[in-house]
């Protein structure tokens, strides 16, 4: 009777991990007929002068969608979809003030437009605006705080891009 039993118990957990594998959150449904994505050095028209920035930004992007294995990186000229994407905006605030009137943590916000195209068909999917941001400690002199949350706000729209790639939610 017990080994029955054990027999069960061990069908039922094969199950349970069975129908666990075949759900998840995302759609990943990237739109028919698009498997690989060209991915052009972002425009930038912000006006702000951060040497480097289109250039990390269009490699960050690049990494996460290589990391999904969704899609394969190819020249535009062998591409099925393109992703077009501005820099559109950069905003660098002041976030937390101490008692002298020091500003000891910055946020730096970053606006980026994104249009999302179907190179065989000739026809644009969607074009949105993502905005994220990043703060860093203004307390410290060099510039590499800054980059820190240059940084932060850069892997937050990338991630929200490759989200919004895979999935037709």
């Amino acid at each position: 009777m017990k080994l029955i039993v054990k027999i069960l118990f061990l069908f039922l957990i094969a199950m349970l991990n069975l129908q666990c594998g075949i759900y998840g959150f995302r759609g990943n449904n990237p739109p028919e007929g698009i498997k690989s994505l060209a991915v052009p050095t972002f425009q930038d028209i912000s006006g702000f002068s951060e040497a480097g920035l289109k250039e990390n930004f269009t490699e960050a992007l690049k990494t996460k969608i290589i990391g999904d294995n969704t899609f394969i990186i190819a020249d535009k000229n062998k591409a099925d979809g393109i992703l077009n994407c501005t820099i559109i905006n950069v905003k660098d605030e002041a976030l937390v003030i101490s008692g002298n009137e020091n500003v000891t943590k910055r946020k730096i916000t970053i606006s980026v437009k994104v249009s999302f195209e179907n190179l065989k068909k000739q026809k644009k999917i969607w074009e949105k605006q993502y905005d994220n941001w990043g703060e860093y400690n203004s307390s410290d002199i060099s510039f590499s705080a800054r980059a820190t949350g240059i940084s932060t706000a850069e892997g937050k729209i990338c991630d929200d891009i490759l989200i919004d790639i895979t999935s037709n939610w």
